[in-house]
């Protein structure tokens, strides 16, 4: 018989507070990201278990090499209270080892982690300082956030990371001017004109592998690429580039990327095209314009590029 079985628990939630601050980000020009205090760190944690040994447990119902969910939850929590690093990626790396010294009837594992957003909220301050912000009240954001998975398996009589990938999702971009889509095939079929310096509207994925784990784990973090970095970069080339077409402009942003952060082995992007479609125009001024949401049936555009494609 051929099957391919694993299990486990996903969106476990956990708030931490007093988190160890996250210190010694290397800074670049395009963020003013260089840490964070870490009173909240919260995030949401998925556990999958790999392997044959459990197979029993769909074959014949027998569970005595099944680690319940509901445990695996329970870990999690204790867990993140031991832990004393300071960035998702090293929260998992920490969680997924004490599981498998834990539970040697687990094979491999995946741990997946997605940043519960929170900001740090406005307060009033004293007297004429008007408002200041609080480092203990904080307000949940629905933008976009980070996430992470790491690959664990068994090597000998110790545990090493066979495959890991970083990210951050959902962001939602918007800009007036400075986009084009013109000369792209047209036949019977196609209906959309060509436009020229169009606002451009899409939302964004974007992931990465590091060269070397140290790089994503070592303590000191000067080789950490902090996800909000990779979300003001991405920001930042999205304003600047003029392009010629979402393809011109994720392949430009993962050029940029590559070359700005030299610990960065592979970037790849998942884009939806939002667009709006132009309903009106002023005839006085035809800088003035109104457009209305697309129909939704999103243009998907993806790109993955390694460093081998700087050499092109």
């Amino acid at each position: 018989m051929t099957a391919e079985i694993s299990y486990g628990k996903s969106n476990i939630p956990l708030y931490r507070v007093y988190a160890r601050p996250l210190t010694g980000i290397t800074p670049i020009p395009e963020s003013p990201y260089t840490g964070r205090s870490n009173t909240l760190f919260a995030a949401e944690i998925d556990v999958e278990v790999f392997g044959d040994n459990f197979m029993p447990a769909y074959t014949v119902g027998d569970n005595r090499n099944v680690v319940a969910t509901d445990t695996m939850k329970n870990f999690v929590l204790r867990q993140a209270l031991a832990f004393d690093g300071a960035t998702l990626e090293g929260f998992l790396d920490f969680l997924g080892r004490q599981l498998l010294a834990t539970y040697a009837i687990m094979e491999s594992i995946r741990i997946s982690g997605r940043e519960l957003p929170f900001m740090a909220a406005p307060v009033p301050g004293q007297g004429d300082r008007g408002f200041g912000v609080s480092e203990v009240l904080y307000r949940r954001s629905h933008d976009d956030y980070a996430l992470a998975a790491l690959d664990f398996v068994r090597v000998g009589g110790g545990v090493q990371v066979a495959a890991h990938q970083c990210g951050r999702v959902g962001l939602q971009l918007l800009k007036v001017t400075g986009s084009s889509f013109t000369r792209f095939a047209r036949d019977h079929y196609t209906t959309l004109p060509e436009r020229v310096d169009r606002p451009l509207f899409i939302t964004l994925d974007v992931h990465w592998r590091y060269h070397e784990l140290d790089d994503m784990l070592a303590p000191d973090r000067g080789r950490y690429i902090p996800p909000e970095q990779v979300r003001d970069f991405v920001q930042t080339v999205f304003h600047e580039f003029v392009s010629e077409s979402i393809q011109h402009l994720v392949h430009e942003i993962g050029t940029r990327m590559l070359r700005r952060f030299p610990q960065m082995a592979e970037v790849s992007f998942a884009a939806q095209n939002h667009t709006p479609d132009p309903m009106a125009e002023s005839e006085v001024d035809p800088k003035l314009k109104v457009y209305s949401s697309p129909f939704p049936a999103w243009g998907l555009i993806k790109l993955r590029l390694d460093r081998s494609h700087l050499e092109v």
